[in-house]
């Protein structure tokens, strides 16, 4: 992907995720499936009669939801089955321009420091107005160009 074509995609995620509420949902004690079959009044063998499995296969789902351990495909089905549809985002806790803006500032403040220590031992140091000009420089220099050096460990 060419840079134009990467901001415009990180905008574009960005707009969408404008849209999303951003508060915590937390699962319920027994997980998704359980809270919705039960709401529901679906007894486990009705689910599974309705995804297609048996009974003891709804069991683990529920079991593996609750630990992490369930698929999406899995998930999807059971969804299904209760004529309910699986949402699923992974949601930046901000947008995506402030997480690169902030990675890259990092990256500068690394890159930064090597050159201030090196130019306070040759008597060269910069006062803290020229560190933000040339930090401020350093970031915009690493968002304009390959994203891939803002992510790079040195």
């Amino acid at each position: 992907m060419s840079p134009d074509q990467t901001r415009l995609a990180r905008k574009n995620l960005d707009r969408r995720f404008s849209q999303i509420v951003r508060e915590v949902m937390l699962a319920p004690p027994y997980g998704w499936v359980r809270a919705i079959r039960e709401a529901l009044g679906m007894t486990p063998q009705r689910l599974a009669t309705r995804m297609g499995v048996t009974r003891p296969r709804v069991n683990m789902l529920e079991k593996a939801e609750l630990s992490g351990a369930t698929t999406l495909k899995s998930l999807r089905q059971a969804a299904e089955a209760m004529d309910c549809v699986l949402v699923y985002a992974i949601v930046p806790r901000t947008s995506l321009d402030e997480i690169l803006r902030e990675q890259a500032a990092k990256k500068a403040d690394v890159e930064l420091a090597r050159h201030h220590h090196t130019m306070r031992l040759e008597n060269q140091a910069m006062d803290k107005r020229d560190l933000a000009a040339e930090r401020e420089r350093l970031v915009a220099d690493m968002l304009a160009g390959s994203l891939r050096r803002v992510w790079d460990e040195e």
